[in-house]
Formats: C-alpha cells, structure tokens, sequence
C-alpha cells in the first residue's frame, strides 16, 4: 500500500469521523437556535404537546421524563414523571441526566428552568403559533434525533391534512364564535392563540380575537353583547356540553336560538400538538353544522 493511497484513506476517515460529529442546529419556538454535538438520546419534554411531537418525530422512547397529563400515545403513561408544567423536580431531572430539555415556551417556571439552563442542558422551546407550525416541530425535532425519515414521513401527512381542510373551508359563510376555555371565571382565547388559527382555517371568526391579553377574561355581557352563532369549548367528554350551560338561559342569544352549543375533544384542541389537526376538522365540522342551521341559508 503506497503512501498517497494511506494519506487519502487517513483523509477519508478523518471526513467520516468529522461528519458524524458535525453539529446538529435548528430554530426552536422562540428563535433561538439549538445546538447538538450529536442526536439527542435522553430527552426530558416538560408539556403533553411536547410529548406528542415528540412521538411524532419518532423519538418517543427516547423520552427518560415528563410531566402529568402527558398521557398520548399510550406508551407515554409508562414514562417517569418529574412534575407538572408549573412545578418541576429539578433534582429529579438533572439525575435523569437528559442532553436535550423541550420545554414549553410560556408553561414551565421560569426560575426553575433558569437553575437547570445554568447546568448546560439545551433547551428547545415549544409553542406552535399557528397550526403550520405543527409540522414544522415535528420536523425540527426530529433532526435534533436523528429521526429525520420519520419526522418527514408525519410532517407531510399533517401538511396534506391541513391543505384538504383549507381547500374545503376557504370560501364558505364566515361565523362568527366564542371560544370558552373555562366557565368560572369565563376564560376564553385571543386571536394570537393556536386555537384562533383553527377557527380562521374553519371560515370562523373569534369574537375576542382583537384583545391583547392571550388567555383574558370577559364578563357575561361582553359575551351577549358580541351575541355569537356558535359557543364552543374542549371537554374531555365531547359529548357533554363542558360548561356551557350556562349560556342557556339566555333564550335570545343566536348561538341557544340555532342549537348551538358544541363540546370538542379537548385533548385534540387544547394541545399544540400533532393531534390538533385532527381536532380542527371536529372544529370545522361544528361550524359547517351550524351554517346548516341558519334561518336564511347564504
């Protein structure tokens, strides 16, 4: 074996070795960028949504921690927990000893996640703002595991979903609804939340979308005097009407007049994950149920 051909096999191998180590970097949620010297295996996801896209990507049993109600799919009920999304166990999280944390961006305690930045584990914040976004986490996540075939697979399947429903819903009869997230006090969703996406997705229009606070509150009257076609909320029995109730009394509001009232899966809307696709089609059905239901068909 002559020289040239060895320095050319050393330079071979040195490329190789090089490339498997090259950095791995993508944008997360909040703009910053994320770096890993290689795919991530221990992975702490401090949010269901997380959860979800996570599994998603194809990373699911890469998850060592998680936090309550991170309960899709199925195999995530057998992951450890280390808390909730308010309060985290920290000392529980650095034992687990996780070389990537994706942490929801607006969720988690921010002097709990500050003591754990300050160890170096790298973060990737979550919080889809739009339902496009979706699919782009998954993909964004699944190069930071090296998953990227799968992740691929899953983010187009969600992007064709989501065409099919524009295509279907983008000339129909605007409605006009209110989104109630709890009952007591009344919380409901601005028009910078996720769930206003789906509505606009849907030919809705949110009634609050024009407040500046994400999460506000609104008073009974607030709510009769913008009188909305369709009063929606998440339940986790769908076929129960989650709290609106209490909204039937009121005889001459257009939303109790036309029948109404529609509970969703609450899983599938309150979660920005992979399945809120699926529950913007439930979303979409509701409506297009309540333009049925009008006096003068458009």
């Amino acid at each position: 074996m002559n020289k040239f051909f060895l320095q050319v096999l050393a330079l071979s191998t040195a490329f190789v070795a090089g490339s498997a180590m090259a950095a791995i970097s993508v944008k997360d949620d909040g703009g910053n960028t994320v770096t890993l010297s290689k795919p991530a295996q221990r992975i702490i996801s401090l949010a269901p949504h997380a959860t979800e896209l996570i599994f998603a990507a194809g990373g699911g049993d890469r998850i060592v921690g998680t936090v309550g109600y991170s309960d899709y799919p199925a195999a995530a009920l057998k992951i450890p927990r280390v808390g909730s999304h308010q309060q985290i166990d920290v000392e529980r999280i650095i034992a687990l000893k996780p070389d990537l944390l994706v942490v929801w961006l607006h969720g988690n305690s921010e002097r709990q996640l500050e003591h754990i930045r300050k160890l170096g584990i790298p973060f990737y914040f979550s919080e889809p703002k739009k339902l496009v976004d979706i699919p782009t986490s998954i993909e964004r996540l699944g190069i930071l595991m090296g998953t990227e075939q799968q992740a691929s697979k899953v983010a187009t399947a969600e992007r064709d979903e989501l065409a099919r429903l524009a295509t279907q819903y983008r000339n129909r009869p605007t409605v006009r609804m209110f989104y109630q997230v709890w009952g007591k006090p009344i919380y409901t969703l601005n028009g910078g939340n996720i769930m206003s996406d789906v509505i606009r997705l849907c030919g809705g229009e949110n009634v609050f979308a024009g407040l500046s606070i994400p999460a506000p509150t609104v008073t009974t009257e607030a709510v009769l005097l913008e009188n909305p076609e369709v009063m929606m909320t998440g339940d986790r029995q769908a076929e129960k009407s989650g709290g609106l109730e209490i909204w039937k009394q009121y005889k001459n509001m257009l939303a109790v007049k036309n029948d109404n009232l529609f509970s969703v899966d609450a899983d599938l809307v309150n979660r920005a994950g992979p399945r809120l696709i699926e529950g913007a089609a439930m979303v979409c059905e509701k409506l297009e149920l309540a333009r049925s239901r009008r006096t003068n068909k458009p």
